[in-house]
């Protein structure tokens, strides 16, 4: 813990020496280091699928340091400051987990994410008094990770299916009805069933314990390593990949499957 501290300290230090003589860390605001956040944000992810530890640890980094940049740009606007931080999310952390620092009881998984949401709504409301579940989920979050919260929070309320098969037949609903409007060609009605259809995906993965943004982006990231192998062989044999029928690619790409798996 002491040496915890001490590091912590000196970035601190660092920050405030950036701060105060580097021309770039100087102009930086708010809304400059936003874009940066996010990018940092998913190389961290990346780091994560890839389950590559050794660059976890420096996107980690990257990440703190952004936090203290935040930080002390706020403090500069007599706001607030790093130490604000983290006493406003140590507070909310004990106050959250009334079974560890209080005498509630919560013994599984389900009943500590529930008492988490029931809390969280005691402490939202607008002026009329009004809690929405739905608050804290944020605009400008990616629609499929987006879709992910909104269901964890409103099953942290109850709102819920009782088990995986009635989930199931949620999904073979969606997908008649998206079917129906695609034999129309209805491109509205297709588009608003098509999301309802990925909606109701979204749940089911929820249910048998699959992140569907990791899932999706493992396939993204094997597509691109297949297609890429498929490329490089077909370059390799001296043909073009432009000029390829479809047939003739699906030999490559069945060679690239069993090579990169």
């Amino acid at each position: 813990m002491e040496n915890n501290l001490k590091q912590f300290e000196r970035l601190l230090i660092i920050m405030d020496d950036l701060r105060e003589k580097c021309p770039w860390d100087k102009k930086q605001t708010l809304e400059s280091l936003r874009h940066l956040t996010i990018e940092e944000t998913y190389e961290l992810c990346d780091a994560i699928i890839e389950n590559d530890l050794d660059e976890l640890k420096g996107e980690i980094g990257d990440l703190l340091l952004h936090m203290v940049f935040y930080s002390k740009i706020a403090s500069e606007k007599k706001a607030f400051d790093i130490g604000d931080v983290l006493e406003f999310v140590c507070d909310k952390l004990v106050r959250r987990h009334p079974h560890v620092y209080g005498d509630v009881i919560a013994d599984t998984e389900e009943a500590v994410k529930s008492n988490w949401e029931k809390i969280k709504l005691e402490e939202k409301q607008d002026s009329t008094g009004f809690k929405s579940v739905l608050r804290g989920v944020p605009n400008s979050m990616p629609s499929l990770v987006k879709a992910i919260r909104i269901q964890d929070k409103v099953q942290g309320v109850g709102f819920d299916w009782d088990n995986k098969d009635q989930v199931w037949e949620k999904v073979k609903e969606e997908l008649d009805e998206f079917k129906v409007e695609s034999d129309k060609n209805d491109q509205t009605k297709m588009e608003e069933e098509f999301g309802d259809l990925m909606f109701s995906m979204v749940n089911y993965a929820r249910f048998i314990g699959v992140n569907p943004d990791d899932a999706l982006e493992r396939t993204n990231k094997k597509f691109i390593n297949r297609f890429t192998e498929m490329e490089k062989s077909i370059h390799s044999e001296g043909q073009d990949l432009q000029s390829m029928n479809l047939r003739q690619m699906d030999v490559y790409w069945e060679r690239a499957k069993k090579k990169k798996g």
